[in-house]
């Protein structure tokens, strides 16, 4: 069945909220006011008080004394949620290897290769790279339902706040990661893909533990 507009523009909304929210371009903490937003994006209230709901559900705000703030993660927050996208993602990764046809591969290794080609001064080409490489590795893993569930955990993406952190060494590590998990899929090697994308996911939280004690 088609969805009614009215219904694709709650969906819309909820989206561009979300994605503002885990790449960091809406901040924690960030206020977040019913009517600004509507008229930010040029649509009703009705939709934005939807998605503001569904955001509230998913964890990812939280209620203020005038409307909504984007949720601050404490330390051992961040952990644990990371430590679930670790699994959920290390399995698709393990899976992906099983998987992936040819083209699926292709995707993946020219994906990463347009990230070796960036520079740190590329803030924004490499948060959107790097969330097309996972998406496609996880897509790779052929199992929607799986995909559904990161999707759902996912908060502790590489975002832009982390993109200006890790440059130099800290960016060379990441492509390492990348690199790693791209020669394991290509080995159809799926315990050794499994553990690079672990490893991958463990390693960026701390990054993200920088962001944080900076901000504190």
């Amino acid at each position: 069945m088609t969805r009614s507009p009215a219904a694709r523009r709650s969906s819309d909304v909820y989206e561009w909220l979300r994605a503002a929210i885990v790449t960091g371009d809406l901040r924690p903490n960030e206020p977040l006011i019913e009517a600004d937003l509507a008229e930010r994006l040029a649509v009703s209230r009705t939709p934005v008080r939807e998605s503001l709901q569904r955001l509230a559900a998913a964890g990812l705000i939280v209620p203020r004394k005038r409307g909504w703030s984007v949720r601050e993660y404490t330390t051992e927050e961040m952990q644990r949620k990371s430590e679930v996208r670790a699994g959920l993602e290390g399995y698709a990764t393990y899976l992906a290897a099983e998987r992936a046809t040819a083209a699926d591969l292709a995707v993946i290794a020219n994906l990463h290769q347009e990230r070796l080609a960036l520079t740190p001064a590329d803030e924004a080409l490499r948060v959107k790279t790097n969330r097309a490489f996972h998406d496609a590795v996880i897509a790779a893993a052929k199992n929607p339902e799986l995909a559904s569930a990161i999707y759902e955990t996912g908060q502790f993406y590489f975002n832009g706040p982390v993109a200006r952190l890790t440059l130099g060494e800290e960016m060379r590590l990441g492509n390492a990661d990348h690199q790693r998990i791209v020669d394991a899929l290509i080995a159809r090697d799926a315990p050794a893909a499994e553990r690079a994308m672990r490893d991958h996911i463990r390693r960026t939280l701390s990054v993200f533990q920088r962001v944080a004690d900076l901000k504190g």
